[in-house]
């Protein structure tokens, strides 16, 4: 949100380029109170919002002026851990993960050193999977879990719609703390936590969504989140290349076993990774759209990062203004949306804004724009068939398949092709 509008009014004001897009749910990044050592992944209050983006009553008229337009708003929870700032941290040091000495190898995602810092007020080391300021939850403790029962009906009962799970597959750690990254994150014993949250979200009608961000690097690995989770997010999709050879087992895989009751959920960018347009496309217009066809044609769930509908590039970021803690800086990916040319609706913004040339007021006016492409797409797709997929034959470099009726063609070459007696321009992704 602090790139997209500013603050809470700020994305009010943007909603009706949302609706005019087509999307059904916004998810926003942490809204919550936080000294930003992670910008907003380190939770101070999870029962407030950041003074940065307004109050809670701004968050509650989102949601009002959201649902007016049949756009439902996720929140982004960080169940994994919270600011050492948090209160809990100071009055109830049982919520969290202690040692009396270092007791394993673990290491800390961000500092690449022990995941084990001195306290020296409790005389003891506590657990820290990201940074030492992001103490990490012992949800073995019942309390624990009770707080967080506590904070999705909070947050259900005004009226948020879908949770966005940080860190999904990291909650429960080895209860005997042995070495190795598998006794880290991943654990079985994960899966009754959301089986839990599934039943507070029952209560709901609608049931709010729960979307774990599931960050395990292999398939087998993700198919056990299916059990609570209603969305698992692919992340060998995104880190794939962007060539047929990578992309299309990973999508005949996931959909070969994906649970009846289940949907895909796919994406290409987001707040941790490049942009579709850098990382997969380099800048090029044609592969943009070929990727957005994609996206956008594959059944399930495709979430579009902030800019993605614009093919909007990472920025540049001098190496004066970065603010992220991560190496290497994850600033370029998180740069501000232009809302025109001028740029001159962001005064100050907290990361730099360089490069406006794609920005929304231009590809408003201009029917042949990425944007409109984007919003073509999303039309389209809600024609198409959610449940099936089958890939089609084709030549070499042509990715074909099945929605239903429908066949989606993507050429994922720089040279035409041909499919079924139709030529296909570089690039080129065309429903038949």
């Amino acid at each position: 949100m602090r790139s997209f509008a500013g603050d809470l009014a700020g994305l009010v004001r943007r909603l009706d380029h949302l609706e005019r897009l087509g999307v059904d749910a916004v998810w926003l990044s942490p809204v919550h109170p936080s000294p930003n050592v992670d910008w907003g992944y380190d939770v101070a209050d999870y029962l407030d919002v950041h003074p940065d983006f307004g109050t809670l009553a701004d968050y509650d008229a989102l949601v009002a002026e959201a649902a007016r337009r049949n756009i439902d708003v996720w929140l982004d929870l960080v169940p994994n851990h919270t600011s050492d700032r948090h209160a809990w941290f100071t009055d109830r040091p049982e919520y969290y993960v202690w040692s009396a000495d270092v007791p394993n190898d673990w290491r800390s995602v961000f500092t690449g050193g022990s995941a084990w810092t001195w306290d020296a007020r409790r005389k003891r080391y506590y657990l820290h999977q990201f940074a030492p300021q992001q103490p990490d939850l012992d949800w073995w403790n019942d309390d624990v879990r009770a707080e967080f029962d506590a904070i999705l009906r909070f947050w259900f009962d005004r009226g948020v719609r879908g949770l966005r799970i940080d860190v999904a597959h990291g909650l429960v750690k080895d209860r005997e703390l042995r070495d190795g990254v598998e006794h880290m994150r991943n654990r079985p014993e994960v899966h009754e936590i959301y089986r839990r949250w599934q039943e507070i979200a029952a209560a709901y009608d609608p049931k709010p969504t729960l979307m774990g961000e599931t960050y395990v690097l292999s398939l087998p690995e993700l198919y056990p989140y299916w059990q609570h989770l209603d969305l698992a997010q692919n992340f060998p999709f995104v880190r794939a290349g962007f060539e047929l050879g990578q992309l299309r087992p990973i999508v005949e895989q996931t959909m070969a076993h994906l649970p009846p009751d289940r949907r895909a959920v796919w994406f290409a960018s987001n707040h941790d990774h490049s942009r579709l347009a850098t990382r997969w496309a380099g800048g090029d217009e044609a592969k943009i759209r070929a990727a957005l066809f994609l996206l956008l044609t594959l059944p399930g769930v495709a979430i579009l990062y902030q800019g993605d509908e614009l093919g909007l590039e990472d920025g540049r970021v001098p190496p004066g203004r970065v603010v992220d803690l991560a190496d290497p800086p994850r600033d370029p990916e998180r740069t501000p949306l232009p809302w025109t040319r001028s740029g001159a609706e962001w005064r100050d913004p907290w990361l730099p804004l360089e490069d406006t040339s794609r920005n929304v007021e231009d590809q408003e006016a201009d029917p042949g724009s990425i944007l409109h492409y984007t919003r073509d797409l999303i039309r389209a797709r809600r024609g198409l068939d959610d449940r099936s997929y089958e890939t089609l034959p084709s030549p070499d470099g042509v990715w074909a398949y099945a929605r239903g009726a429908r066949a989606c063609v993507l050429n994922l070459t720089s040279k035409p092709q041909v499919y079924d007696g139709e030529r296909l321009a570089p690039w080129e992704g065309r429903l038949v």
